[in-house]
């Protein structure tokens, strides 16, 4: 695994006071390192030992597991990295108290036990290590796709009790077979690759990833009825935002083919565990496999009083390997933050200057209204999104304005946090293509912005600090 280049200084840029990389200056008020000053982590949840070997060359590494909310607001104060992965609740108190903490580390994908608003306002950045498990859980994928062909724990079990019914479990084959991929993420991707290794063919729907991209895994986008109606296995790989909740219910059961397999490892709650149960009961479709639950433990649930169903207890990303990397891809991070630098996956972004802040934010509301209301009026899939910045606005850092564009067409279809730091990013990783221009002549408006995407124009202008839309395609 591949360390960053380059040795970490003392995170300085001209002027004295912290930065990134990116010239953002950190909320004044909190203290920060100076240029001789050690550097103390507090890692309050287990880490594998490539992570913890990682943070000791930032600094004096102390390792305290299962603290309570008070013990690590009496403790916090004393160090200027936190890292965690699931079990250790980063509060607001917790970030209050942290008077030296410049970046929180999630080991792991999600930051629901982190209050990011609260370390947004503190100044604190906050990241996370989103791809160090991408394999673990495609590779459970493709796992639970044969155990759900063959009736693998199913028939493990039979021959535990004394039986030796080899009729009874009369699988299929996965060769030749259709593979439907709902959500060509990060982890769906992976999933295409390796069915066309299985000589599967492989569709897929997702409504925030361009054709373009699609074809570089050969696969075809479809719409979501299509794709249940003809796969033969439905893997799901979504994110649990509210526009995916119940994703996957009776109606859309009902689509597929009797003899079809569904398999989720991404989210509980995204297929309908009561109208699963349902149509299983009815041998349509035919089995699942479930890596996910609406609520976890999931306790008494019915499903598993069927034979043609088959749990895991959320183990898809839980490999020693995937543990390893998910380790050293946060402390990269933290050490990062530590060095005065940005981070790569940064959930939250350091402020702007409080006037600079001051006099975007309107442009960065109106560029996000835009954005929502081009995908109101004309949705379809975006291939790229054009921003033109007109006027005094085009002499200003037009970041935040990007971002926020982004964010107005992912909004409800990504559990991604959007910010000046990962808005390029994640469109690239969609497949979108940004292109910005930007023109320092004066027209009607002081500043004006214009957004164009699949043939449509939208533009708009801030008026007494209230955003305006000025002109749709033209009128």
């Amino acid at each position: 695994m591949g360390h960053r280049a380059g040795a970490r200084g003392a995170g300085r840029c001209a002027g004295g006071r912290s930065r990134g990389r990116c010239g953002h200056d950190f909320p004044a008020g909190r203290t920060r390192l100076d240029s001789v000053s050690v550097a103390r982590i507090l890692v309050a949840d287990p880490l594998a030992e490539d992570g913890l070997t990682r943070l000791r060359r930032e600094g004096e590494v102390v390792v305290a597991a299962k603290l309570s909310e008070t013990e690590l607001v009496q403790r916090i104060g004393d160090f200027d990295a936190l890292v965690v992965r699931s079990e250790t609740k980063v509060t607001a108190p917790v970030l209050e108290a942290g008077k030296r903490l410049r970046v929180v580390g999630r080991a792991g994908v999600g930051v629901d036990n982190i209050d990011v608003a609260a370390a947004t306002r503190h100044g604190i950045l906050v990241v996370n290590a989103p791809r160090g498990n991408i394999v673990a859980a495609a590779e459970h994928t493709v796992a639970l796709l044969f155990a759900v062909a063959r009736s693998v724990p199913q028939a493990d079990s039979s021959v535990r009790h004394g039986e030796w019914s080899r009729s009874k479990f009369i699988g299929v084959e996965i060769r030749g077979k259709t593979l439907g991929v709902i959500g060509l993420g990060n982890v769906g991707s992976e999933v295409a690759k390796r069915a066309h290794g299985l000589e599967m063919e492989v569709i897929a729907y997702d409504p925030v990833v361009s054709v373009e991209r699609a074809e570089l895994f050969n696969v075809q986008l479809v719409a979501l009825d299509e794709l249940l109606e003809r796969s033969d296995f439905v893997t799901v790989h979504v994110p649990l935002v509210e526009a995916n909740r119940g994703l996957i219910g009776a109606r859309e059961l009902g689509l597929m083919k009797p003899t079809a397999r569904l398999v989720n490892t991404a989210r509980g709650g995204i297929i309908d565990e009561a109208a699963l149960y349902q149509a299983l009961k009815a041998n349509r479709p035919a089995a699942a496999a479930v890596d996910v639950f609406e609520q976890e433990p999931p306790g008494e649930n019915p499903l598993f009083t069927l034979a043609n169903f088959i749990a895991t207890p959320h183990i898809a990303a839980s490999t020693i390997e995937a543990q390893a990397s998910v380790a050293f891809d946060v402390a990269e991070e933290v050490a990062a933050v530590l060095a005065g630098e940005l981070p790569r996956y940064a959930v939250n972004a350091p402020a702007l200057p409080p006037e600079e802040m001051a006099y975007l934010r309107p442009f960065a509301d109106l560029t996000e209204r835009l954005a929502s209301l081009h995908a109101q009026l004309f949705g379809g899939r975006v291939g790229s999104i054009e921003l033109e910045f007109e006027g005094q606005l085009a002499q200003h850092d037009v970041n935040l304005l990007v971002a926020s564009a982004i964010k107005g067409v992912l909004q409800g279809l990504t559990e991604d946090r959007i910010n000046t730091v990962n808005a390029r990013l994640i469109a690239a990783g969609r497949g979108i293509k940004i292109v910005e221009r930007r023109s320092h002549a004066h027209g009607s408006y002081t500043s004006l912005i214009t957004l164009r995407m699949q043939g449509h124009e939208l533009a708009g202008t801030v008026l007494m600090d209230e955003p305006r839309v000025v002109r749709i395609d033209g009128f």
